[in-house]
């Protein structure tokens, strides 16, 4: 069975356990406390984030994209992988720009050069578009669920945790559809299930738990 580190709150690591129980692949989960991080990890990834997959023949998969891909070509029965798949653009936006306004909204005050609110403002510009695709369609490359919104979906949910009630009153009522409709589906609640954290010598838990 291939093993998986992971760390439930991580959004990289969300993605990809969503890749990995939507194709319906069992793995061993270890669930990692990232400030005390278990030497066999650092020994697989000397990187030290999570996901890290290490699969049935010892190759080391440590890029939450990399796990998707992984997974999906493995089984992708709604072709999460259709269009531009992983390589959308969008997915490089909320990687890369977006995720660094996300970082200094949620910690303002460990960057006192703006506002909270001016940080948020850097951040809505990702927003306005994901607004957009959505007024048209009910995910973010169309009517069906793909590996783009997967992939972006743990981001928002972060960005709208910052302050919930802002969130629930800004101009963005597609993208709250959305959001919250992918929080209540299935497939994450089974994801987001609770595991013991993992330390040396301890057994693996089965993951999704469900099966």
């Amino acid at each position: 069975m291939p093993t998986l580190y992971s760390f439930r709150r991580c959004p990289y690591a969300m993605r990809a356990r969503m890749a990995i129980a939507y194709a319906g692949i069992d793995v061993g989960l270890r669930e990692v406390v990232l400030k005390d991080k278990p030497a066999s990890m650092l020994e697989a990834s000397s990187k030290g984030t999570v996901p890290v997959l290490i699969d049935t023949n010892g190759r080391v998969i440590d890029e939450s994209l990399d796990v998707m891909v992984w997974a999906l070509d493995q089984h992708d029965s709604d072709h999460w992988l259709s269009g531009e798949g992983l390589q959308d653009p969008l997915i490089d936006s909320c990687d890369n720009t977006f995720k660094h306004w996300l970082d200094r909204y949620k910690y303002a005050v460990r960057f006192p050069e703006h506002s909270e609110q001016w940080y948020r403002e850097q951040g809505e510009l990702f927003l306005d578009q994901l607004e957009q695709l959505l007024t048209n369609h009910c995910y973010l490359r169309g009517d069906s669920l793909s590996a783009v919104d997967v992939a972006v979906m743990p981001f928002i949910r972060q960005f709208a945790a910052v302050d919930p009630i802002w969130w629930r009153q800004a101009p963005y009522s597609m993208t709250r559809k959305w959001l919250d409709a992918l929080l209540t589906s299935n497939l994450f609640t089974t994801v987001m299930a609770k595991y013991p954290v993992w330390k040396e010598g301890d057994p693996e838990q089965s993951f999704p738990a469900d099966r």
